[in-house]
């Protein structure tokens, strides 16, 4: 049985694929907007980044504080306004490296909104966009499913993990 597969979750441990469950918006947005511990996700695979097993179940509770970096698997070109208002952006985002540290570190190398990562961020609270994201620091070789987090056109980034942050601006 094939299973669509929307939303994609780095923590330190795991790869996480799945369906967040009732999502109302945008991924983005629900991040930084959920005011609850967990997050209820429905048809996931966990994808162990050092043995590279893989665990299936029909529903997962997960701690928003476990995120490193999230993507929804979702045509951005789809929406005409949004794509215009996303050119319109491009120009005002600064590059950045970041870097998270723990049991995975991991380095990113990308354009952000300017400041976007400070707790004190009007726009954002919790989460935040980098395009263009450049992710190192985790061995994908081999793997189909890892190496799709080097291919991704945007992350979403959870401000509260990171532990460096390099600003070129």
């Amino acid at each position: 049985m094939l299973t669509l597969t929307t939303d994609l979750f780095l923590t330190d441990c795991f790869l996480v694929k799945g369906t967040v469950e009732n999502k109302y918006t945008r991924l983005s947005r629900l991040l930084d907007g959920h005011r609850k511990s967990f997050l209820r996700l429905r048809d996931v695979t966990l994808i162990d980044l050092v043995s590279r097993e893989r665990i299936q179940t029909p529903l997962l509770h997960m701690n928003l504080d476990e995120v490193l970096l999230a993507h929804e698997y979702l045509d951005e070109a789809g929406d005409g306004v949004a794509a215009t208002l996303a050119k319109e952006q491009e120009a005002q985002l600064e590059r950045v490296r970041l870097f998270y540290t723990g049991n995975l570190n991991v380095e990113l190398a990308g354009r952000i909104r300017p400041r976007a990562y400070e707790l004190n961020d009007r726009a954002t609270s919790r989460f935040f966009v980098m395009r263009d994201p450049k992710v190192r620091g985790f061995k994908h070789e081999e793997d189909h499913e890892l190496k799709q987090l080097l291919e991704l056109p945007y992350v979403i980034l959870n401000k509260t993990r990171l532990s460096y942050v390099y600003d070129f601006n």
